[in-house]
């Protein structure tokens, strides 16, 4: 059964949860009870990416005075 969405508490865990997810659904031998509970967890998990990236995107503002700036590598990387 899916796990709640909550355990994630990091953009990364949730990350890796919901590719967790996503290779569980193509595989096909879900069941469909099991496929809607792993789908909601995983618009969940979406919602809850989404969330911190708009978070650290607000921070870069901030620390850009307002205004976000293109991000420039070193050796075009």
């Amino acid at each position: 059964m899916a796990k709640p969405a909550k355990a994630a508490a990091t953009f990364e865990t949730a990350l890796a949860e919901l590719e967790d997810i996503i290779q569980s659904m193509e595989s096909g031998d879900m069941p469909l009870e099991t496929a809607l509970a792993s789908y909601k967890q995983g618009i969940e998990l979406i919602k809850l990416c989404q969330g911190k990236l708009a978070d650290a995107e607000q921070q870069l503002k901030i620390l850009e005075n307002d205004e976000l700036k293109p991000l420039d590598l070193p050796n075009g990387q």
